[in-house]
């Protein structure tokens, strides 16, 4: 049977055209060198070399067999590298899920930034899901790694959660409220308020996070409104319908009419956490980990040197 190594034999000899110095390159013995190069034209049926007592030539069959045979060693050892580099978590695909208010921050959008930069060809797939919505993804091997929300609820089993940051929350007020030019509130200022909170079946627990600080406070929240989404919460602040309680991060949200201020309960923080299944992550995970980690240390994360194709 055809071996790699007999095309290795077989192209070494054709570029040579002289078997002993063909096999000092090969490292292996002139007459075994011979014995390999006639099997081979024994196992394909065709003479591949003419010798002669002082030269040997390729035969026409021969010239056509070698071109055939360089490019199947060039594409064994381009797998070879691909194989290794996949391995290294240098090719492939990284599939990433994040709440809602996320983009808004400086995490994932450094953390995208500074993965692409250390790992070009990876292939990113990103999707916007709640916490609950991502746990499911990650137990089903839909997703690789999710940014979640930690009052969201328990994981499931097999999912490891690690926090990565802490996001105040933000009173957001009209600004035509009587507390719009406050620096801080204390929640208790808001008994009697009418609230706008996200729906109970979202999949975030803001709402839940709202109720235990209201709570705490001394008041139950009057919800009047529910959006899914926290800008158009925004906009029905900006429109006077009530006050809502969202992360800092969309303070970027820019509305004329909208005010954010500080909560003065030092509770009053939604965290957040990376989010993957148990046991060895895959390769693309593992690099994408080093990234984080690298962020969080403060390291620039070193660009990686991709050889050409």
């Amino acid at each position: 049977m055809m071996e790699l190594r007999h095309l290795r034999y077989f192209i070494a000899v054709a570029e040579e055209l002289n078997f002993t110095r063909a096999a000092t390159r090969l490292h292996i013995g002139q007459p075994p060198l011979s014995m390999q190069i006639r099997d081979l034209e024994e196992e394909i049926g065709v003479r591949l070399f003419e010798r002669g007592p002082r030269r040997v030539a390729l035969s026409t069959a021969g010239e056509r067999f070698l071109l055939h045979a360089r490019r199947i060693l060039d594409g064994v050892e381009e797998a070879v590298a691909e194989a290794r580099r996949a391995a290294r978590g240098e090719l492939g695909e990284l599939r990433v899920g994040f709440t809602s208010s996320l983009p808004f921050t400086d995490l994932l959008p450094d953390a995208l930034n500074a993965y692409r930069r250390r790992f070009p060809q990876v292939r990113l797939q990103l999707r916007e899901m709640f916490t609950p919505e991502q746990f499911q993804a990650l137990v089903s091997g839909e997703l690789d790694v999710g940014f979640v929300r930690l009052q969201a609820g328990t994981p499931p089993a097999g999912i490891v959660l690690r926090e990565v940051a802490r996001n105040p929350l933000r009173l957001v007020v009209n600004a035509a409220h009587r507390l719009a030019g406050a620096a801080q509130v204390h929640l208790a200022e808001l008994a009697g308020e009418d609230f706008i909170s996200f729906p109970a079946d979202v999949g975030t627990d803001l709402p839940g996070v709202l109720r235990a600080l209201c709570r705490q406070a001394g008041f139950e929240p009057r919800i009047v409104q529910t959006a899914r989404e926290a800008t158009t919460q925004i906009g029905l602040v900006a429109a006077g319908l009530g006050v809502a309680v969202l992360p800092a991060p969309l303070e970027s949200v820019r509305i004329a009419r909208v005010r954010y201020l500080a909560l003065a309960e030092p509770e009053a923080q939604f965290r957040l956490a990376l989010a993957i299944r148990e046991g060895e992550p895959v390769p693309t995970l593992g690099g994408f980990l080093e990234v984080l980690e690298s962020l969080r240390a403060g390291e620039p994360p070193l660009a990686l040197s991709v050889p050409r194709q």
